[in-house]
């Protein structure tokens, strides 16, 4: 019978994990900003995507530090979270509804990240791993930074006009007879 599994075996599953989740997201970051119609969105998945490839490599240090071989995981969380992604894409939602949904599934994947990395700093932590902590932290910083950017533009105007342009569908000009339908119609899907 095989021996059971220690913290560092978790922390080093829980890594290769982790690897794969940012390598997965190097293919999805470009496709998030492309669907973008807000610049400054646009602008924050393609600065993420710098970033992110910068943790790979950041992620690669600590597999050294550490003395593993660097290998990846595949990680079923953030493919479920990209497959998400895809989804929103595909719907016909009006430009700022679309921004506003792709900003939630870019905060969808920064929660997951930073769930991920704060466990892998405990566990580096308890273990005495400094290097392998402090570099985990500059990536945990980076991950609530971007989820913080993406905060503000929600609520800097993406979500109110998506807001706005939902409102606007629901009035009834004056003297139209057909809007009722329409109305309740939208009222069934809220």
């Amino acid at each position: 019978m095989a021996e059971p599994g220690t913290l560092h075996d978790a922390l080093i599953d829980e890594l290769r994990d982790t690897y794969d989740a940012e390598k997965q997201l190097t293919k999805a970051l470009p496709k998030l900003a492309k669907a973008s119609s807000n610049p400054k969105l646009r602008q924050a998945f393609e600065s993420h995507l710098q970033e992110t490839q910068n943790q790979i490599a950041r992620l690669e240090k600590v597999f050294a530090s550490l003395d593993e071989k660097v290998r990846g995981k595949h990680c079923d969380g953030i493919a479920g979270i990209i497959e998400e992604g895809k989804s929103i894409m595909e719907e016909d939602f009006d430009d700022t509804t679309m921004d506003a949904c792709l900003i939630a599934a870019g905060q969808r994947a920064e929660h997951y990240e930073m769930a991920a990395y704060g466990t892998l700093i405990a566990w580096a932590q308890a273990m005495g791993h400094t290097e392998a902590a402090k570099l985990l932290q500059q990536t945990l910083d980076e991950e609530k930074a971007a989820d913080k950017k993406l905060s503000g533009l929600a609520e800097g105007g993406i979500n109110q006009g998506a807001a706005d342009a939902a409102h606007s569908e629901d009035e009834e000009p004056v003297g139209a007879g057909s809007g009722a339908r329409k109305g309740s119609a939208k009222a069934g899907r809220r």
